[in-house]
């Protein structure tokens, strides 16, 4: 399992297209993906359940992958919660 901490910076945070194009990401991999925001987590491959979380500009959300290809999908899923998404 890899967990780390990111800080989302896109100004509108996670809406509905960044959020389905992150569970799109996360569905490529065969490992579990889970996103924590203060006190609350969602199914990393789940748009609906990522905007339950309310994701905003600056927020600090932890991004935990188990199992297998979780290196590969740590990085890429990582960095698409630090990216600015092009709309």
């Amino acid at each position: 399992m890899i967990s780390q901490i990111f800080t989302v910076i896109h100004p509108q945070g996670f809406h509905a297209r960044p959020s389905k194009s992150f569970a799109e990401k996360a569905h490529s991999f065969p490992c579990q993906v889970t996103l924590y925001k203060g006190d609350k987590q969602a199914n990393g491959k789940s748009p609906l359940g990522l905007l339950t979380l309310g994701i905003s500009a600056g927020d600090e959300i932890r991004l935990e992958v188990d199992g297998e290809q979780e290196g590969q999908a740590f990085q890429e899923l990582g960095r698409m919660l630090t990216q600015i998404y092009e709309e």
